[in-house]
């Protein structure tokens, strides 16, 4: 069955549709209807007329739509995680991670809309300002554009939908080409809610057809999440909007000589480079180990990547599936060569078939190699020995990335140093860059873009202050 999108709440259809195919084995995971040019006008359109409606719609309106995807979500689990593997190649016990994550940002979405209140400010700190007090509300910047990419079709669209959602700005979301049914499936549960009509279309759109909506003035908040030039690109084409930017990074890892389990570490360090088949930006990539313990290190990670099953996605036990696509594997591969080219040694893997690559560890890779100074979004990682903890933070801290990092370390002034000093928009101690707690602020610097996410801190970035001052009062 060829799904509709969705246009201010409502279900389209057209004259065009697109097939979407599985990226192991070519099957058809589904086909959508394809909005024409007067289809995204009438979206656009819509958000635009009801932006004032939305932005005064009751908390509890807008709490209770949110708490019923989340519902929804969870009761249809087992369904969304097929589908999101079936258009994405994700093995499938990620997928049923990916759709709890969704469960929880959407609950914690609604819980945030319900305390969304503002807060008071006296203002007779001076004696100008006796007997007046400020009320300082945090209003929606109007309709919102959101940008998705294909890795997690459900999760990342709902960290967009669910922050416009809980402060009353219409969006139009626009999902990544290779992966937009689980999008649409999201449509049919926000169609059970009770939100008005324009506050949220859905349109499956070629990427280049987007750039009209960056474009459109009647939507002044971009929220794209994707790759660093498309994003700095949309960023410097409209200076007068209020972009936020998610984009790439090249997980680091700094596994400091104090640190006790180096199974445990091992462990974290091949399942998260590899998880996703490498294709998330907080995949761990480069892996900077003490001289003392790098050899102990590296053996332990090797016999962990030895253990992931590759294959079939949609069989469980299955760890690593195929890249989004042929051409995907191929650049990773070939980054893989090289590397090795350049005097890399190829501890395991390397080889590839289709769009599945094999899981890929190097030693000795030169700093300026793609596999280690880009993000390399497959299955490779990259073991590096240091002489100092202070040697492994100047090395992480050279790249354009910065989103997230890792240090294994049980010293706490140590901790706290290296937090200080890593130049990245969040630090896990005692793991791996790759967690990340669906309500914690998430976002990068440098490179790794502008803004932050999480429910509260995307409702922040969506809004502006709006101040009311009170006079005449007795405080």
């Amino acid at each position: 069955m060829t799904v509709p999108f969705w246009i201010a709440g409502k279900p389209v259809t057209s004259s065009s549709t697109a097939v979407v195919r599985h990226s192991y084995d070519g099957s058809e995971a589904g086909s959508h209807y394809v909005p024409t040019a007067s289809d995204v006008e009438a979206a656009v359109a819509a958000a635009a007329s009801g932006a004032d409606e939305f932005a005064t719609t009751p908390a509890h309106v807008r709490a209770g739509a949110l708490d019923h995807v989340s519902r929804s979500l969870s009761q249809r689990a087992d369904e969304i995680a097929q589908l999101i593997t079936a258009e994405s190649g994700k093995p499938l016990k990620w997928s049923r991670g990916e759709v709890g994550r969704a469960v929880s940002t959407f609950r914690w979405a609604a819980e945030e809309a319900r305390r969304f209140s503002g807060e008071l400010q006296r203002l007779d700190t001076d004696p100008g300002g006796t007997g007046r007090l400020a009320l300082v509300r945090r209003v929606p910047r109007g309709p919102v554009l959101g940008i998705t990419p294909f890795n997690f079709p459900l999760n990342l669209v709902a960290h967009k939908v669910a922050p416009a959602i809980a402060v009353g700005a219409p969006i139009v979301l626009k999902p990544a080409p290779a992966t937009p049914l689980t999008s649409l499936l999201l449509g049919e549960i926000l169609t059970e809610t009770a939100l008005p009509p324009g506050s949220w279309s859905i349109l499956p759109l070629g990427n280049g057809e987007t750039a009209s909506l960056v474009q459109d003035p009647r939507l002044p908040v971009v929220s794209f999440t994707g790759s660093v030039p498309v994003g700095w690109s949309i960023r410097d084409s409209v200076p007068r909007k209020h972009v936020a930017l998610e984009l790439g990074g090249n997980g680091a890892v700094l596994v400091c000589p104090d640190w006790p389990d180096l199974d445990f570490a091992a462990q974290r360090i091949a399942t998260f480079s590899m998880y996703q088949a490498g294709q998330s930006c907080i995949s761990v990539q480069r892996v900077y180990v003490h001289t003392d313990v790098y050899d102990e290190l590296e053996s332990r990670v090797l016999a962990q990547v030895a253990a992931l099953h590759t294959g079939d996605p949609a069989s469980d036990g299955v760890d690593v599936g195929p890249l989004i696509n042929e051409a995907a594997a191929s650049r990773v591969a070939s980054w893989v060569s090289d590397a090795v080219s350049a005097g890399a040694s190829l501890l395991t893997g390397g080889g590839r078939s289709g769009a599945t690559v094999e899981p890929t560890v190097l030693s000795g890779v030169p700093e300026d190699a793609a596999v280690m100074a880009e993000e390399v979004f497959g299955p490779v990682v990259s073991l590096i020995r240091v002489s100092s903890v202070d040697e492994g933070v100047s090395r992480i801290n050279a790249s354009r990335f910065g989103l997230q990092a890792g240090v294994f370390t049980r010293d706490l002034p140590t901790a706290f140093d290296i937090s200080a000093r890593l130049k990245v928009g969040g630090v896990l101690i005692g793991d791996v860059p790759s967690f990340r707690a669906d309500q914690m602020p998430y976002g990068g610097v440098k490179d790794s873009g502008v803004g932050r996410e999480g429910p509260a801190a995307a409702m922040a970035d969506f809004t502006e202050e709006r101040v009311t001052v009170l006079t005449g009062l007795t405080l």
